[in-house]
């Protein structure tokens, strides 16, 4: 009964761990397509003759932010 009990316990503790390793993995991953949408943003901007500068910096504030970041962007510069 003891192996059946400290088996359990080390399986939920292996899904635990496993959540907390996954979770910065989600956070990267929508960090990432957001910052690729922000470029797409901002990259239509461009095409009607804004002239920004596209970064990794202004592309992560114009995808967290969407609209409003693609502003904020555009007056910043």
């Amino acid at each position: 009964m003891e192996i059946v009990a400290a088996f359990a316990v080390g399986l939920i503790v292996l899904c635990l761990i496993g959540k907390i390793v996954a979770l910065p993995m989600k956070l990267l991953w929508k960090m990432i397509t957001n910052s690729l949408v922000g470029v797409v943003l901002l990259w239509v901007v461009n095409l009607f003759g804004a002239g920004v500068k596209i970064t990794f910096l202004k592309a992560l504030i114009a995808g967290v932010l969407g609209v409003p970041g693609v502003i904020i962007v555009l007056l910043m510069k």
